[in-house]
């Protein structure tokens, strides 16, 4: 089994690599359609909990 790793990107999302399952709020299964995925830390994302780069116009800084 591949182990997931968390990689915080700086100044974007977190980077989820591995073998891993993602659920909603409600417990729900996400389906993945890649091995890694992006998770949105700015709360801008319009398809939470993943990220679709609205960090970058909204100058999202982790520093």
């Amino acid at each position: 089994m591949i182990p997931t790793t968390i990689t915080p990107y700086p100044n974007g999302p977190l980077l989820v690599r591995g073998a891993f399952d993602l659920q909603d709020e409600d417990g729900e299964p996400i389906p993945r359609r890649r091995r890694t995925i992006a998770l949105c830390r700015c709360g801008l994302s319009s398809i939470k909990p993943l990220c679709d780069g609205s960090h970058k116009a909204a100058g999202f800084r982790t520093d």
